[in-house]
């Protein structure tokens, strides 16, 4: 029988990155005397995504986004020391790792995410990662959960994709998986949760063969 497996985006998801992003695109702004506005950035990237972003600007400035997105990734990655994990990463992932959940990750950061995983301890809890250098459709393009889910020979019914944005919930839907996200959809595949310390719960009526239980004090 198929076990379930989770894909898990990184910024915000498992990385609590905004701040470095945001400070990056600072910078990057900066250096070509475009206006920032931190609250507007940060809603914008939140709905969409950086490079809608990048791409958004360059394209009024009549700049080339390529360039704003390398001097944004270099900034960036200086700023690795600054991205911290979310409340409750390392124990939801030994718990899925112990539970036998077979996890990925999916992001539209750069080849940097691996270094930034590394640092942090946690590579080897997946068994790969796709990066936006790894040569699929962006969200919500479903070409990266379609190479998974082909090469690993995945359930889409038992496999999850975990994420912070609507983007992500899309993301899901229109792979045919399911999803498990902070934010209330009505995509019927979604289910809400409010912190990482939640995902275990979700499972615990899951059968041994799919899953082993949770067993936790609360």
């Amino acid at each position: 029988m198929q076990k379930i497996a989770f894909i898990w985006d990184l910024d915000g998801t498992l990385l609590d990155s905004y701040e470095a992003i945001l400070s990056g695109i600072e910078e990057t702004f900066a250096q070509f005397s475009i206006p920032y506005d931190k609250e507007k950035v940060r809603e914008f990237i939140l709905r969409y995504s950086v490079q809608d972003l990048l791409e958004q600007v360059a394209e009024e400035r009549n700049l080339d986004a390529e360039v704003l997105n390398q001097v944004r990734a270099q900034s960036l990655a200086e700023k690795n020391t600054q991205v911290v994990l979310m409340p409750g990463v390392r124990e939801v992932l030994a718990w899925a790792d112990q539970a036998g959940i077979q996890q990925f990750v999916y992001t539209h950061k750069g080849d940097n995410a691996l270094t930034i995983l590394r640092d942090l301890g946690l590579e080897f809890y997946f068994t790969e990662i796709l990066t936006s250098q790894s040569g699929f459709a962006r969200k919500p393009n479903s070409q990266a959960a379609d190479y998974l889910l082909d090469k690993y020979q995945l359930d889409p019914e038992k496999t999850y994709y975990i994420g912070d944005r609507t983007l992500d919930v899309e993301f899901a839907q229109n792979s045919g998986l399911q999803s498990i996200n902070f934010l209330e959809s009505s995509y019927e595949g979604n289910q809400r949760i409010q912190a990482l310390a939640d995902v275990p719960h979700i499972f615990e009526d899951w059968g041994r063969e799919d899953c082993v239980s949770f067993v936790t004090e609360t």
